[in-house]
């Protein structure tokens, strides 16, 4: 018996499941899930512009910087902007799901994958965004592997406004209607990665990228 098997039948044995009682517990459990309640919300202007607003403010806030652009064709000119502007290399990975954008045109060379160690610049999409804390939702598929988000040094996200909710409750209401079957892993993102572990000295890049642009998108 593995360790896995082990726990999880300690797990089923303390809560007297078995197989004839199996299919009662999950319809608990389920209709738990379905009737929990949320809880207290900060109150704010949930008009569109007001959410992109918000979103914008909050993730300066947590140290991300952020490009508007008019519409999809407009991104790989504004990522060759920041690029040149923070003297980083033009070369990138980018998540499939972007592939199709004009990257050539804009004088750069990306590989549609995922990242590994030695790439230094991702480019994302992202499920969704939330005002609220200006944070990215992003939920792994085999066209938006998580690891270019992560691994890189430079996350470059592309958030489409109509994207950006105002809350983590109405994120993750969003993932369950769209979705369905919640994928293998969700990842919020506030920021740069960064840590205060060592005499609460904040600092960035400690577990991941330690910059992070936002380039959202009004169409």
């Amino acid at each position: 018996m593995s360790s896995r098997e082990e726990i999880l039948g300690r797990v089923r044995a303390g809560l007297q499941r078995n197989a004839t009682n199996a299919g009662a517990g999950r319809e608990v459990m389920a209709a738990a899930l379905s009737s929990s309640s949320q809880g207290p919300k900060p109150v704010f202007d949930a008009a569109p512009q007001a959410l992109l607003e918000r979103f914008r403010v909050k993730s300066e806030l947590q140290s991300s910087t952020v490009d508007r652009v008019a519409a999809d064709g407009d991104v790989p000119a504004a990522i060759a902007r920041y690029l040149t502007d923070m003297k980083l290399p033009k070369t990138a990975v980018v998540q499939p799901v972007l592939a199709s954008l004009d990257w050539v045109g804009a004088g750069l060379t990306v590989e549609a994958r995922g990242a590994r160690d030695a790439d230094l610049v991702g480019i994302t999409g992202c499920f969704c965004a939330v005002a609220e804390t200006g944070t990215l939702m992003m939920c792994s598929s085999a066209d938006t592997p998580a690891a270019v988000s992560l691994l890189p040094e430079t996350h470059i996200a592309v958030v489409r406004a109509s994207r950006i909710v105002a809350y983590m409750e109405d994120a993750w209401d969003l993932a369950r209607k769209e979705l369905g079957k919640l994928p293998r892993a969700v990842n919020f993102i506030s920021g740069p990665s960064r840590t205060g572990d060592i005499e609460q000295t904040i600092v960035l890049g400690a577990h991941g990228p330690y910059r992070v642009h936002l380039v959202i998108v009004d169409a």
